[in-house]
């Protein structure tokens, strides 16, 4: 029950805002409040849903995050990797470096051989031909005398080969030099041609950390831009968690106010039902101010203007009725004017129609009548139009309960 009369009085507060009309809710407090419940309760849902929608947008951020932060974990990988081979190329470059190095000196060594090598092979060379320009232009030197003074054949041919010996030996000696010499000179080519090789390796090396320190330097770049990228999506979601935030607090707030809306209408619905128990008093026991009469047919015109006859009546019955209730302001004005009970009395709407009595003739009638005790809804209170869920008695466009 409580629930259809919360849908029923949205719903006819979209139809008051729709039509501007002002119908009068007698002891209006209880029904404001369900207005005012149910509107904190679409408010509530509506942060809710600003609220999912945040917290949608929040994990989106925090996909996007972990993506970017994946991806920049895995380029991390990737330069480390590369520093590493960056720093063995290195470490293959200073090998070179210090294999080209030692190769050199190697090489020089070798020249230097060389150059002793030939020397030696020269110096050989130039001896041996002295010796053999000493035995043939000169047939009393030193070899031709051992040889003439043999004293038998044996001797003679012991001089000779020992003679002969000392040939064979310069001509040895004079090979063995210039075999050491093409030896030399093998192993110096063979040196260059090596060292050559080494310093193709060391253009491929310069090659390869050139490369490397290029794949370095790009992929740096797309780190800290990746950087920059988390850094925003960061600020991004802290915005987003820091509106979750203000969006839970309002609905925490939201909330109590509901709470406080609720506990207000049970003490407002106890009072209003006290009221309709309360005491009455006889309409002989009235007394009615000269103004009461003109007040109340402005009354009807502005709730009950449009409705028939018998609506109008309706409405000053309602009106009469509190007044004859203790619950209420025992005078036609004080029952009007109470605060939050008639709309027109707030509005404006009941002045300007005093100002111009703008009553019919029909809503005089009907106030005389009320004021006479006459009533058609027996003793209701209330009065609105109709809305889902609540009974009462029916006439033209409003329910009297």
């Amino acid at each position: 029950m409580k629930k259809a009369f919360t849908v029923f009085v949205s719903l006819f507060a979209t139809l008051c805002l729709f039509f501007n009309m002002s119908p009068i809710l007698v002891h209006a407090t209880p029904s404001s409040l369900l207005q005012q419940i149910d509107q904190a309760e679409k408010q509530k849902q509506a942060i809710e849903q600003e609220k999912q929608a945040a917290q949608g947008e929040k994990d989106e951020k925090k996909n996007e995050l972990n993506q970017l932060q994946y991806q920049q974990g895995t380029l991390k990988a990737q330069l480390n990797s590369f520093n590493e081979n960056l720093a063995e190329e290195n470490r293959k470059y200073e090998e070179i470096c210090d294999k080209i190095t030692v190769k050199k000196e190697e090489i020089e060594v070798k020249k230097q051989e060389l150059a002793d090598a030939k020397a030696v092979e020269e110096e050989q060379y130039a001896n041996m031909k002295k010796r053999l320009q000493n035995i043939y232009e000169q047939p009393d030197n030193m070899y031709l005398d051992m040889i003439l003074s043999s004293k038998d054949f044996a001797t003679f041919l012991n001089i000779s080969d020992y003679i002969f010996m000392i040939s064979e030996y310069d001509n040895d000696m004079l090979e063995d030099y210039k075999q050491t010499t093409i030896e030399v000179a093998g192993m110096e080519a063979e040196l260059e041609e090596e060292l050559a090789g080494l310093e193709d390796l060391e253009t491929q090396s310069r090659e390869e950390q050139a490369r490397i320190t290029e794949l370095i330097n790009t992929t740096s770049e797309f780190v800290s831009q990746y950087s920059a990228q988390i850094n925003d999506t960061n600020n991004e979601l802290a915005e987003i968690e820091k509106e979750i935030a203000e969006k839970e607090a309002q609905i925490k707030a939201q909330e109590e106010d509901i709470e406080a809306l609720k506990k207000q209408y049970e003490e407002e619905l106890r009072l209003s039902k006290l009221a309709a128990q309360s005491a009455k008093r006889d309409i002989s026991e009235v007394s009615f101010a000269d103004n009461d009469r003109y007040l109340l047919a402005n009354l009807i015109y502005c709730e009950a203007g449009g409705e028939p006859y018998e609506g109008q009546l309706a409405v000053g019955a309602v009106v009469m009725n509190r007044v004859l209730s203790s619950r209420y302001p025992d005078s036609v004005y004080g029952v009007i004017y109470q605060p939050s009970q008639f709309s027109p009395a707030s509005s404006g709407r009941l002045d300007l129609a005093l100002a111009q009595n703008l009553a019919t003739a029909s809503c005089y009638k009907a106030a005389d009548e009320a004021m006479a005790g006459n009533t058609n809804v027996g003793n209701c209170v209330y009065f609105r139009t109709p809305i889902p869920g609540l009974t009462g008695m029916q006439i033209g466009n409003h329910i009297f309960y």
